[in-house]
């Protein structure tokens, strides 16, 4: 009888699960995206090697999905913040969402449930430019049916906290 050939595995959509270290790996490079392998490696107390196989797995596996640097916005020119919260019409998400992507004081989105479809962060040099923005640009866009708007007094996380 012939020797039958051997099954390849299928790949099934799931990952494998992550232990203590992956989620400390995780948590370090969340704090320091900038960490050398050698620093995080130390850190850790696993070897460089192992360092650079779980996070080399972690990008594979989409866990970890790229690098920023966190900026403080007024000292980048954005001396007022607010979350915009908008309405829109149904089905018009993905088109909304390709116009919003193209505003670059739009610093976080989301798709939310609840009264409104949208939550918005965004940053503006100031008053009269938070009002243009929101009056004139995403107010007047088509699909979206109304908003509202919250100012952000303090933030409870702040770069370099």
């Amino acid at each position: 009888m012939p020797a039958k050939p051997p099954v390849k595995a299928v790949p099934t959509g799931r990952l494998d699960p992550l232990d203590d270290t992956d989620r400390r790996i995780v948590e370090e490079l969340r704090a320091d995206g900038r960490l050398s392998m050698r620093g995080l490696a130390e850190r850790l107390h696993i070897s460089r090697a192992s360092a650079y196989s779980r996070v080399d797995r972690l990008h594979r596996d989409k866990v970890i999905t790229g690098y920023s640097a966190d900026v403080d916005p007024e000292r980048y020119g954005f001396g007022i913040s607010a979350y915009v919260y908008l309405k829109i019409s149904q089905h018009s998400w993905k088109t909304v969402r390709r116009r919003i992507r193209e505003i670059p004081e739009v610093w976080h989105g989301a798709l939310v449930s609840g009264d409104y479809d949208l939550v918005l962060l965004v940053r503006a040099p100031d008053a009269h430019s938070l009002r243009d923005l929101v009056l004139n640009r995403l107010q007047t866009m088509p699909d979206v049916t109304s908003s509202h708007t919250v100012l952000v007094l303090d933030e409870l996380h702040s770069p370099g906290e």
